[in-house]
């Protein structure tokens, strides 16, 4: 049986408590993998290495960060098969579904972002003789981001690719119900070289990963 683990600092670790959850096979009821049931403690172990990440990464000039990014979205477009097997079994859904929508869906999510950095604009206006009033676009630290089950990795790169992008660092929770694909997404990013603590991976339940995220008084 398969064992997803979180992805804290740029590595796969288990969970602090050594506590785990099933995972279903939602077409056979079966489980065949098992999660983290994580806590507040793996939380903050994420949390720390985000903080630590959070210079190099806001630092390192846009180029290299969309670099970066395009290579992230590259092995999710070489990978489309394996993540959408991963997903029809995680959710029950067809997988012709998965391979044409959701999986290239996730891709485009990471290119759009990862190129919409080396492309942005900025607006000023003049109040006469006085100020000269202009927008910047600055990262706001360690963010947090929780994403649902309906469609797991698209909509878990969805929140995660403006926050990267941005220069941010990030600690993330997929659901609980469906969380292969991004077990998947944390060895995408490995192997892509995003650098460690950059983003971290925290699986388990609301009530404890989601409510420390949410009530962390570090966490945007």
């Amino acid at each position: 049986m398969e064992k997803i683990l979180n992805y804290i600092g740029g590595e796969l670790i288990e969970p602090l408590n050594n506590a785990w959850l099933d995972n279903y096979d939602p077409s056979h009821a079966e489980v065949y993998s098992i999660l983290p049931d994580s806590d507040y403690n793996d939380v903050e172990l994420a949390y720390k290495a985000a903080q630590s990440a959070f210079p190099i990464w806001s630092g390192m000039s846009i180029k290299q960060r969309s670099k970066i990014l395009r290579k992230i979205s590259e092995l999710i477009e070489e990978k489309n098969d394996e993540l959408a097997a991963a997903e029809s079994k995680d959710q029950g859904k067809p997988y012709w579904l998965s391979k044409n929508g959701e999986i290239p869906r996730a891709k485009q999510n990471m290119h759009f972002f990862a190129t919409a950095i080396e492309h942005f604009s900025t607006e000023a206006h003049s109040m006469g003789d006085f100020a000269i009033n202009y927008t910047l676009r600055q990262p706001i630290g360690v963010v947090g981001t929780i994403s649902p089950w309906n469609l797991p990795l698209y909509l878990f790169t969805w929140k995660i690719a403006p926050a990267l992008a941005a220069g941010n660092t990030v600690v993330a929770k997929p659901s609980e119900v469906t969380p292969f694909t991004a077990f998947l997404f944390s060895k995408i990013c490995i192997e892509a070289g995003l650098p460690a603590g950059v983003l971290n991976i925290v699986h388990g339940l609301g009530p404890k990963v989601g409510a420390a995220i949410t009530s962390h008084k570090g966490i945007k």
